[in-house]
């Protein structure tokens, strides 16, 4: 038996070291990440800032306690609420526990309302996280199977269906709060739509609901502005991240604003490693790196070279139904189901990495970092991987 559970089904690669937008394998062999970790490594593999911010923090101060002030935690939350507008920020080493942290605030807030049962409006193709209420949260019968029983208090919807979720609220006196990602990472690189998002707004105000916005993966950059939600003239009450926050330590936040920034007060909420100095030391550099080098602009510029540039390979092909999604969040949906599993496994061995988050959905998750060139190649591959994989089924 193996020493490690066998919780991942691994593709046949190990990698030992990484530069850029690169990664080489214990082979010595070189692959163009169009992954970056599942949205984490933004920044690419080795930032010099990111490395040195590692190298100087651990010197220094790796870890002490929440129950003492953390100078580095203070100046990322000043960072992240001065970027966000929210109030407050609670640090935690995941997206998933940043998401457990906004559970906790929507359910407190509900029963200061008086609500025995409080509810959270979710939705259909959702994923936020693995933990038993996030895997409650998160709308994948095969990830939930053999977990039961779930937790209760969560409701669910169809995604970008506005009237299902007013009708969910006027039928169910006990949801407090909706939660949804501004673009479905898991769930097929589905954006929402800006009448949903504006709509979903409105109706929490209306309803005195929470508005909890999973930006685990949106978040950072990912989308071409810092925070997805930027793209509108509104603010969630609760917004998470985690992924690209760090680029590759782990770290994850919870913010709040408003009536939601007064919910949790101390003994409600903690982490033992949560918002350490070495992670939030970390932390601000990347979020420095991605201001101060206008990587929002560079990601709208990637995307829109990146998608034009596999349309206009396929042009004339049929192979390809829609290219979605926003930023350097990117799924090309193909016309059959069940085909992107193998496009991914023949672009590994093409020297690419990329991802399937559905049957026929390929998801292009790539650094900051690419230079023009390397887009290029990503196109290139990706396009060749799709040809050969429709040649060889005719």
């Amino acid at each position: 038996m193996q020493p490690i559970m066998n919780t991942y089904g691994r593709l046949p690669v190990t990698f030992t070291h990484g530069k850029g937008a690169y990664l080489y394998d214990t082979e010595g062999k070189t692959y163009l990440d169009a992954l970056s970790g599942i949205a984490v490594c933004g920044l690419g593999h080795a930032h010099p800032a990111v490395t040195e911010a590692i190298r100087s923090q651990a010197e220094k101060l790796i870890h002490t306690s929440n129950i003492y002030g953390i100078a580095r935690q203070q100046e990322l939350a000043e960072k992240l609420t001065a970027l966000s507008g929210m109030d407050n920020v609670f640090f935690s080493n995941s997206g998933a526990e940043a998401n457990e942290a906004a559970f906790k605030i929507a359910r407190k807030y509900g029963h200061s309302k008086g609500v025995n049962i409080p509810t959270i409006l979710v939705m259909e193709g959702a994923f936020h996280g693995r933990t038993l209420a996030t895997l409650t949260a998160t709308a994948n019968p095969a990830a939930q199977a053999g977990f039961g029983p779930l937790v209760e208090g969560f409701q669910r919807v169809p995604f970008n269906d506005l009237q299902a979720a007013k009708d969910a609220v006027a039928n169910n006196k006990n949801i407090v709060a909706i939660m949804m990602e501004p673009v479905q990472g898991e769930g097929g690189v589905t954006a929402a739509t800006d009448e949903f998002m504006n709509g979903i707004r409105a109706l929490c105000d209306e309803q005195e609901l929470l508005l909890i916005l999973d930006e685990i993966q949106t978040g950072n950059a990912r989308t071409g502005r810092y925070f997805a939600y930027q793209y509108y003239n509104w603010q969630p009450d609760v917004l998470t991240t985690a992924k690209g926050l760090g680029n590759g330590v782990p770290i994850g936040a919870c913010l709040a604003k408003g009536k939601a920034a007064e919910m949790l007060q101390p003994g409600n909420h903690g982490s033992t490693y949560g918002g350490n100095p070495l992670a939030c030391g970390t932390a601000c550099t990347v979020v420095d790196v991605i201001k101060n080098e206008n990587y929002c602009e560079r990601v709208t510029e990637l995307s829109d070279r990146i998608r034009s540039g596999i349309r206009n390979a396929m042009e004339g092909t049929q192979y390809v139904s829609e290219i979605r999604g926003k930023g350097l969040m990117i799924g090309v949906k193909l016309n059959t189901q069940e085909s992107a599993v193998s496009i991914m496994k023949s672009a590994l061995e093409s020297g690419l990495l990329l991802n399937v988050t559905a049957g026929n959905v390929i998801r292009l998750l790539p650094p900051f970092v690419l230079t023009n060139d390397e887009a290029d190649q990503v196109v290139q591959k990706v396009c060749t991987q799709i040809n050969a994989f429709f040649a060889d089924q005719s």
